[in-house]
């Protein structure tokens, strides 16, 4: 069983065909509701390729909260750990524009998310094959769930995005850490090959298109990506991540899962949506075989 800590979001994406200036107005081209947050979206990657999910998060008592864990409930992932509260659920504002997006977070009920919470659910995480969190929900609750995982030897896939609210010491209690290269650079501040070595095994740099780099403790290790044309780039992180997780769940070597992992990024982009595009186990082995489903 994979747990999710994060946040859930209802994703409010407007496309556009020019972006705007300052104190300027332009027509948009399409605007949707979506389901996303970092954490639902890891969620919803896992579970879509096979994995038995828990999510654990915070939803308020409005129409994106009852939307939310309907959509999550409908994706066979259990949210009995899905708490609701006053504060409004959490929105993500989404401007996608010429295939790449900028996105304003306004966290809402995910900052309600407490140590307490985490106390409640100590008996889901220690039966946990692995646990993904990020950092849209307080950091007292991520360093609290940190310690947790690492009390009850339950091994963390952690993504540090936003990247601003890390904190180091945590590298610990951390089992595989997922930067992009940008992210790598504000939390350690060195070019990102040099960094590898100080974490073998452990720090994977994601890079786009081109896959994702780690150090296997004697080499550097290239995992290369597949082109294709991308639609939306929004889940593409979120969907290497949930699957990255399916994978070392499923007993998969770090350069083979990593390798699957970047192949499900590669679907998630050609569709709209962070969570559109999410594929199936069987989408992932089509293209792993050289063909689609």
């Amino acid at each position: 069983m994979i747990t999710v800590i994060g946040s859930i979001n209802m994703d409010l994406a407007v496309q556009m065909n020019v972006f705007p200036q300052q104190g300027e107005t332009v027509h948009g081209e399409l605007f949707k509701t979506i389901p996303g947050g970092k954490g639902a979206n890891q969620a919803v990657a896992a579970a879509r390729l096979g994995s038995q999910v828990t999510m654990v998060g915070c939803v308020g008592e409005d129409g994106f909260g009852e939307t939310m864990r309907t959509i999550l409930d409908n994706e066979n992932i259990n949210v009995d750990a899905v708490k609701t509260t006053s504060a409004p659920t959490g929105i993500a504002n989404i401007l996608v524009h010429e295939n790449d997006n900028r996105i304003i977070v306004v966290p809402g009920a995910n900052y309600e998310m407490s140590p307490a919470h985490i106390d409640a659910v100590k008996d889901v995480i220690s039966n946990s094959q692995m646990v993904i969190m990020q950092l849209e929900i307080p950091i007292e609750t991520t360093e609290y769930a940190l310690k947790m995982c690492k009390e009850a030897n339950v091994p963390v896939l952690f993504n540090p995005a936003p990247a601003a609210n890390f904190n180091s010491k945590w590298m610990d209690d951390i089992t595989y850490i997922t930067p992009n290269e940008t992210e790598c650079a504000l939390l350690f501040g060195e070019d990102f090959e040099q960094v590898l070595e100080q974490y073998p095994n452990k720090l994977i740099v994601t890079l786009g298109s081109d896959g994702a780099r780690f150090f296997d403790g004697e080499h550097h290790i290239h995992v290369p990506g597949y082109m294709t044309k991308a639609v939306d780039t929004t889940g593409a992180g979120d969907t290497f991540n949930g699957a990255l997780a399916h994978a070392l769940a499923e007993g998969q070597s770090l350069d083979e899962a990593v390798y699957f992992a970047n192949i499900a990024g590669s679907l998630s982009v050609e569709k709209f949506g962070a969570q559109g595009g999410m594929p199936t186990l069987n989408a992932v082995y089509a293209r792993l075989g050289g063909f689609e489903e």
